[in-house]
């Protein structure tokens, strides 16, 4: 064979190459790093600023935690024990760790009643986060608050046990004469309600006690606990009421339209700080003489009210949001008003509300800390007062207002993180 004719055949190799791995500069951190960091003369610049600002703020932060001390019962024994070091006074969170998760008022030793309250908040919350979970443990999600509020503020369990018989009652009531017209059953339901909560009021007096543990008046709750019970309740009610309100703007009786609107606009126009002192001394002037309403219920309903109005706008932007075609979608299938909302428009108005929804949230919770100017010693309130004016404990300040903000960060950053994690699962555009 002519060497021409040899070079004139083809090469067919017989085994595959192993895939060669892809160039560091392209895969992994480094790729990241380049690209996000380092990708222009300007990023870069900005990021070595960024990490000499950071070096700047360590170099401080991580020697005043490291040297700081644990140990001591006042500030004296603090600056006895860091020589001058630079160390924080660590020493005020373990002496008055009680006073900032309790208040300086609550039983130490019932202290145990509201921490068992927080415990169980772990089984009740995630049936209603984590849908993929069974659906029966909403019934501990259900029956939660009830339990929750025996344990912390104590008295007769009839006064829970009744004010579920009553929720139960009512919603029984609601579904049967909802067929004749939805405003009709939501009256049949708070009606028997209210009745049920009537006379597990009158059972509650009469009751001999057996049913009883020691109760706790609401002027001895205080702390973070304070802050978390105003958070968790208010949140839970403004975004039902706030989905009502919602549709009663979209409503086309003049009357439930008139009445949203203007409720909306008045509490939006309104500080929160002015409903609170509303409900801390203007209130009392509207109710019957010698009739005691209690601080923390007068505050939950402002707070409520003011939440409320701003979720209801954020649903109101979701409701706008869908096209005519989803309204529609509802009366071709034969649906009524009620049906075609809870099936079809609110399920998909609810979702693109989800970031709104959320920003309230986080910022209703941190505005819980405003109580503190009516007298309600929450963990902001018991640091600027007892602690601090306190002669053992003067001088210490960014120890006390750190912790604080590690507690409400914890909180607020689950919340984000878990409203990102919803919009992940309930994406539809597969992106």
């Amino acid at each position: 064979m002519s060497d021409a004719h040899a070079h004139s055949i083809a090469f067919v190799r017989e085994t595959e190459l192993p895939p060669a791995p892809p160039p560091t500069a392209e895969t992994g951190a480094v790729k990241w790093v380049r690209e996000n960091l380092f990708s222009s003369i300007f990023n870069t610049i900005m990021t070595i600023l960024g990490l000499l600002i950071v070096l700047y703020l360590l170099s401080g932060l991580i020697p005043w935690i490291v040297n700081g001390t644990w140990e001591g019962a006042s500030i004296r024994d603090c600056r006895e024990t860091l020589q001058g070091s630079g160390g924080g006074c660590f020493a005020v969170l373990a002496e008055r760790w009680p006073q900032l998760l309790f208040g300086f008022q609550y039983p130490d030793y019932l202290r145990w009643r509201p921490s068992l309250a927080f415990a169980l908040l772990f089984l009740a919350v995630p049936p209603v986060l984590f849908f993929k979970l069974p659906r029966w443990m909403l019934v501990i999600t259900a029956l939660y608050p009830f339990v929750a509020y025996w344990l912390i503020w104590g008295g007769t369990a009839i006064t829970p046990i009744f004010a579920l018989i009553g929720v139960i009652a009512g919603y029984f009531a609601f579904t049967r004469v909802e067929r004749q017209g939805f405003v009709l059953g939501l009256l049949a339901g708070v009606i028997v309600a209210a009745i049920m909560w009537w006379i597990g009021g009158y059972i509650a007096a009469e009751e001999p006690g057996w049913l009883r543990i020691e109760a706790v008046p609401s002027r001895e709750m205080g702390g973070f606990m304070l802050n978390m019970i105003l958070g968790i309740v208010c949140v839970s009610l403004s975004i039902p009421i706030g989905i009502v309100l919602a549709l009663g703007r979209q409503s086309r009786l003049p009357v439930v339209k008139g009445f949203c609107v203007v409720f909306i606009e008045f509490v939006r126009g309104v500080p929160l700080i002015t409903l609170l002192f509303v409900a801390n001394v203007v209130l009392a002037y509207f109710l019957p003489p010698g009739t005691n309403f209690d601080l923390i219920v007068r505050v939950i309903i402002m707070i409520t009210m003011f939440s409320s109005a701003y979720i209801a706008e954020v649903i109101r932007g979701g409701l706008a949001a869908l096209p005519k075609g989803q309204y529609e979608a509802g009366d071709s299938l034969g649906l009524d008003y009620a049906q075609s909302m809870r099936l079809i428009v609110l399920p998909q108005a609810l979702k693109i509300s989800i970031p709104g929804i959320v920003n309230v949230a986080v910022g209703l919770f941190k505005d819980t800390t405003l109580v503190s100017v009516i007298s309600m010693f929450d963990l902001v309130g018991m640091i600027r007062g007892p602690i601090l004016s306190s002669t053992a404990w003067t001088g210490v300040y960014w120890e006390l207002w750190a912790a604080a903000c590690v507690l409400f960060f914890v909180v607020c950053y689950g919340i984000s993180q878990y409203s990102q994690w919803l919009e992940r699962q309930l994406r539809t555009d597969h992106r």
